[in-house]
């Protein structure tokens, strides 16, 4: 049976990525590929809200993708499983960037400034640093195609045995995993690119997989939503007093027990909350579940191109400029999403989208 609750934690998470990005991007903290603030002076529930989902959001969406792995080689075999996440994940995230990804790379080159002079660099040179410059929030794909791959061997080395003591997890041992994921949360990080974190990243999909993806865990869950949600409140009130103003994207914020706790018990709280009260289809919810891949690869295209052809003009008022911004961060995507689907190679290329898809869908859950 369907678990519906994990697709609807993947789009509403999606949602707030969006509207993270919307924020992030007129953020006071002016990051490379960002416009920077557009008010006189920074727009404090927008960075409140910056500090609250940052630590998290990818968190649960690891742990779901570790849970939904688990789902998928319940009824295929490892190279299905790997033949499967390249096309979905590799592909659009290399294939893709060439095809499509310059755009944004375009885009966010101009909004940092790199790309002011350009005239001495060859055409095909520049073309795949501004390809490169559109990772953008692949990165999410790379990442967990790579942890993917990890998986079928340790699968194979566990038999079985690791996931089986996974499913023997009680509550108390649920409070003390935020104390690995801290520990993990030290290691495997890429120097200047720090979305790359494989520690953190990696034991949240693997939770996910060995863990959290018994039905057994899941009920201990929705029974104690309640204690989860508030643990999951508490680190996310905890990590903004102790941290806002600060770089919370880097090091050393990123890498502090208060992140990691919020970003293990926001993670489990969303989960439980999900698994109680999520755990149903409608045409909405359908309807969003089919498009939340599309709705994350191209939000902050639309996101982007109004900073720069827009806003970064100071023409239109700021309240204004964020609506448009929300506009074309969804409906801009959405609408790539629906035309890009429809055309055989770039689906193929930028979403990872076969002409069997569908059908596989309609029948697997991962």
């Amino acid at each position: 049976m369907r678990k519906h609750y994990i697709d609807n934690i993947r789009w509403m998470i999606q949602v707030l990525v969006v509207i993270y990005h919307l924020f992030y991007i007129y953020g006071a903290k002016h990051y490379p590929g960002t416009l920077g603030m557009i008010t006189s002076t920074p727009f404090i529930p927008g960075e409140i809200y910056q500090y609250s989902v940052f630590p998290w959001f990818m968190v649960a969406l690891f742990i779901v993708a570790g849970i939904s792995s688990k789902l998928y080689l319940d009824n295929h075999t490892s190279k299905e499983f790997i033949k499967s996440r390249t096309t979905r994940l590799l592909v659009p995230s290399t294939i893709g960037l060439l095809v499509f990804g310059w755009v944004q790379g375009y885009i966010n080159m101009q909004l940092s400034g790199a790309d002011m002079d350009t005239s001495t660099v060859p055409a095909p040179i520049l073309y795949l640093i501004r390809c490169l410059s559109g990772t953008g929030v692949l990165w999410f794909l790379q990442v967990l195609w790579v942890l993917s791959l990890i998986l079928i061997p340790i699968r194979a080395l566990e038999k079985g045995r690791l996931r089986k003591l996974g499913g023997k997890t009680n509550i108390i041992v649920l409070i003390a995993l935020a104390l690995p994921v801290w520990g993990a949360a030290q290691i495997l990080n890429t120097p200047m690119i720090v979305v790359y974190r494989f520690g953190l990243y990696g034991i949240a999909f693997f939770l996910g997989y060995f863990i959290f993806s018994h039905d057994e865990i899941i009920d201990k869950l929705k029974r104690f939503w309640w204690l989860f949600t508030a643990l999951g409140v508490a680190s996310v009130v905890t990590f903004v007093v102790l941290h806002f103003g600060e770089e919370y994207p880097d090091a050393p914020v990123n890498r502090t027990w208060s992140f990691c706790f919020c970003s293990y018990f926001m993670s489990v709280a969303v989960l439980a909350l999900g698994a109680k009260f999520l755990d149903f289809r409608n045409g909405f919810t359908a309807w969003m579940g089919k498009r939340s891949f599309g709705l994350y690869v191209f939000h902050y295209l639309g996101i982007s191109a109004v900073a720069l052809f827009i806003a970064s003009k100071g023409i239109l008022p700021a309240w204004l400029i964020y609506i448009i911004s929300t506009v074309s961060g969804f409906g801009g995507a959405l609408l790539i999403n629906e035309i890009f689907s429809r055309i055989p190679f770039i689906r193929w290329a930028v979403l990872g989208i076969k002409k069997n898809r569908k059908k596989e869908a309609a029948n697997v859950q991962g």
